[in-house]
């Protein structure tokens, strides 16, 4: 069995995935060693993070042997995340109780164009309860620590991969978003997360998800991780419901070009009129003067949005397409699923879908269509936006609790990632970027949002922001 020096863990840590990559396609390093290098790390730190729930070393030795060392990321480590994405023969949780025991008898559409790429799968990265919080605390699992200081989250709900990118268990995991998941935790983590704009990737063997609101992605901590994964993922399917305009180049190519003079709005005052802590806008204002010193044109411009009446809607048409998805996992499971098989909020999200008509819903759908409409049509002066990611610093572990019963009271609690829903709804592309740390060491994410099916101008204004306030100095304090 091949096996990993500490010289090898140390490259291991220090290259992103693109860095493991050219290592395997030169041959000065095997797929099986950097395998045997990532179960090191992982068996090292995850006693203190609570990141990989489920360690699926021989999965990924399995395939070390038949990995395409031409393909973007032969031989890369990889997590995905424990919600809804199928690798055959993984388990399939939903970090849930009730789905126990289901393991995947196949492989998502996303899962395939992950393996074509060249990783190899690991283990699976926790996650909350049906991903439904900006924290990952499942009572199945177990909290995930925050690789930055243990006592506050590390986001949610893909926050099991964002810990374990940062502290260097692998160079990116999936991550998905469908009211911030993929970015908040990468503000939490001090990792890059990209929203994908809505149609950028298929949602395969699913035919929609949230009416065209989630999303798929990954945290990474380079600008090229993101943008070569997003070139190995993207792509739809004959008669998937959306699409999305495709740039000439690779968003590879498209992110190593710094873009010319751009219109460049952007806010520190929340749409729901909470207040914002002075360290998220403070990050704003010092990535703003950064651009305005490279001759980009900026203009404050608050957003009239009534966030409150459209997360309103939103979470009310969530708890349909929750008890939908419940329902259709009942002949996986092989039992319908009772209060007493999931956490509290979870069973009052499905009681709340089951209680509204077919009306209400059609009614929902529609309103979330037009905030949509309305989201864009506010930005579409701007090539990028710019907001906090999060309104707070990351939040003690227990701020978040899915054993409240009151869904209603639960909801009202999320508004620190009141800048992230609005670009689920609206399907524009938002990444999230460690732009800044507060005086207590703990980062902050900086969010770009762009018009529809633009990440290429995205990635590239996050290439420039990545030299011009480089984070790939900072690592936290369990790492390797």
């Amino acid at each position: 069995m091949a096996h990993a020096t500490e010289d090898l863990v140390t490259t291991y840590a220090q290259r992103d995935g693109l860095g493991l990559s050219e290592l395997v396609r030169s041959g000065e390093v095997a797929p099986a060693e950097l395998v045997e290098a990532a179960v090191l790390v992982i068996e090292r730190l995850n006693p203190q993070l609570n990141a990989v729930v489920h360690r699926l070393y021989d999965i990924g030795r399995a395939g070390a042997s038949s990995i395409d060392r031409k393909a973007p990321f032969a031989g890369v480590p990889f997590l995905l995340k424990e919600l809804g994405s199928m690798w055959k023969g993984a388990p399939l949780t939903n970090s849930c109780a009730w789905m126990k025991n289901v393991v995947a008898s196949s492989d998502s559409e996303v899962v395939k164009r992950i393996r074509t790429a060249g990783f190899l799968l690991v283990g699976k990265a926790n996650s909350p309860e049906n991903g439904w919080s900006i924290t990952t605390e499942p009572k199945l699992y177990g909290p995930t620590h925050n690789p930055w200081r243990r006592d506050v989250t590390s986001g949610g709900s893909s926050g099991g991969s964002a810990a374990a990118v940062a502290a260097r268990m692998v160079p990116l995991a999936e991550a998905t978003d469908a009211a911030g998941s993929i970015r908040v935790p990468a503000s939490c983590c001090g990792t890059i997360g990209l929203k994908p704009s809505r149609g950028r990737i298929t949602p395969s063997p699913r035919g929609d998800v949230w009416h065209g609101c989630a999303y798929s992605g990954c945290v990474s901590r380079t600008v090229r991780d993101t943008a070569a994964y997003l070139d190995v993922t993207a792509g739809t399917l004959a008669g998937d419901p959306y699409s999305a305009p495709v740039p000439d180049a690779s968003w590879l190519s498209l992110s190593a070009q710094a873009p010319t003079r751009l219109r460049i709005g952007f806010t520190v005052k929340p749409p729901d009129g909470h207040p914002i802590h002075p360290e998220a806008e403070t990050a704003v204002r010092n990535t703003v003067r950064t651009l305005e010193r490279l001759g980009h044109d900026l203009e404050s411009h608050d957003m009239p949005l009534d966030a409150p009446q459209a997360w309103q809607v939103y979470t009310r048409m969530s708890c349909v397409q929750a008890a939908a998805l419940f329902e259709s996992l009942e002949p996986l499971v092989g039992a319908p699923v009772t209060s007493k098989d999931v956490e509290p909020v979870t069973w009052a999200i499905i009681e709340r879908g089951r209680s509204l008509s077919g009306v209400q819903h059609f009614a929902d759908v529609e309103a979330v269509r037009l905030l949509s409409r309305a989201i864009a049509t506010d930005l579409a002066p701007y090539d990028v936006f710019i907001t906090p990611t999060l309104t707070q610093p990351p939040r003690p572990l227990g701020y978040l609790d899915m054993s409240e019963p009151d869904l209603d009271r639960y909801n009202a609690k999320w508004t620190d990632g009141v800048f992230m829903f609005p670009f689920d709804i609206s399907g524009q592309p938002a990444i999230s970027l460690p732009l800044h740390w507060s005086a207590d060491g703990l980062p902050i994410g900086v969010q770009l949002v762009a018009r529809h099916g633009d990440e290429a101008t995205l990635l590239a204004l996050a290439g420039v922001l990545e030299k011009e306030m480089p984070w790939a100095g900072r690592k936290p304090p369990v790492a390797v």
